[in-house]
């Protein structure tokens, strides 16, 4: 590709995300004043309506980072021994998890699980079945270390914090992308960067997304055409 073709691809893009960020400033100001002030810190949720789309064929299955975090996520590590930084679940331990009232509470628990690549064949034999189907197996992208030294733990929970996983298993992908309390320029910079990551994993861009909406937790959705 020319020099040329590149600057002009860069300056599509760029008008895209400003046309974009438009729209979505408007339904987030239409969002707010819509709705009825509530008593806590309401969620927002992205809703990714996607068309011409075969589920089977071309589901996404990644983890995108966040400019800006919406909380500290519950981080819950399978290691080969006890980490005071991060709640522990050691190779030892995991005859406790034989029933399934206890793996579903456990998988419920936490929002995000990481694991030592040492116990990783283990983890997938006793917890498998249930953090897989959740969406919250650990895997190589982002929950896989080689070991468990504080700093690292301390770097995986600072991208676990600052990402969200985009897992399509239907038409519509949904998410959660900010808290009320949160600056509009901050929600919006978020959906921008889980759009633009959608878009690359596509196999048609932005033709295969219909539209997007955005709701708080007690409101009804407002719809953003991106075409």
């Amino acid at each position: 590709m020319s020099p040329a073709h590149k600057v002009g691809d860069k300056y599509k893009k760029m008008v895209a995300e400003i046309s974009i960020e438009h729209k979505l400033k408007d339904a987030l100001s239409k969002l707010r004043s819509d709705s009825k002030e509530r008593k806590f810190d309401q969620t927002i949720d992205l809703i990714v309506n996607l068309q011409k789309f075969d589920i089977r064929k071309n589901s996404i299955n990644s983890v995108v980072g966040i400019p800006n975090k919406i909380k500290d996520k519950k981080i819950c590590a399978f290691l080969d021994v006890k980490n005071s930084s991060v709640d522990t679940i050691t190779k030892e331990e995991f005859k406790k998890y034989s029933d399934k009232k206890t793996l579903k509470n456990l998988v419920k628990k936490y929002d995000f699980f990481i694991a030592q690549a040492s116990v990783m064949p283990a983890v997938a034999t006793t917890f498998g079945r249930f953090l897989g189907p959740a969406g919250k197996m650990p895997s190589p992208q982002l929950g896989i270390i080689m070991n468990a030294e504080p700093k690292i733990i301390e770097e995986v929970k600072g991208k676990v914090n600052n990402s969200i996983k985009v897992r399509t298993k239907d038409t519509s992908f949904k998410t959660a992308i900010g808290k009320s309390s949160m600056k509009d320029e901050a929600i919006i910079e978020n959906i921008i960067a889980i759009y633009n990551a959608m878009i690359k994993e596509l196999p048609r861009d932005k033709e295969n997304i219909k539209n997007l909406e955005i709701k708080f937790t007690m409101s009804k959705p407002i719809k953003i055409q991106v075409r």
